[in-house]
């Protein structure tokens, strides 16, 4: 499971993806698949593929709806795996 995965399942499902870094901080995708480290003030001494392949909880809160739910990395790959490739176009960041 990439990072692209999660952002492209994050927009597809209207959905935000909360996992933790070993920092102490957090990384949300948005439901827009933007990936953001909120605090975060400097340039980052991590590479948040690295922190996204350790990770092994992650929240999930739906746009619609107000509540969450947390969820396991197995749980995690089997989502990313039913959503399959395509429908969302992948972006390259310079």
């Amino acid at each position: 499971m990439k990072l692209a995965d999660l952002r492209r399942l994050s927009i597809r499902r209207q959905t935000r993806i909360r996992f933790p870094i070993r920092n102490g901080m957090e990384c949300v995708i948005t439901e827009h698949g933007i990936a953001q480290v909120p605090g975060l003030r400097v340039v980052p001494d991590f590479n948040l593929e690295q922190e996204l392949a350790v990770a092994s909880a992650f929240v999930l809160e739906p746009v619609a709806a107000p509540s969450s739910r947390q969820v396991g990395r197995e749980q995690l790959d089997a989502m990313v795996a039913s959503a399959g490739p395509g429908a969302a176009p992948e972006h390259e960041e310079d």
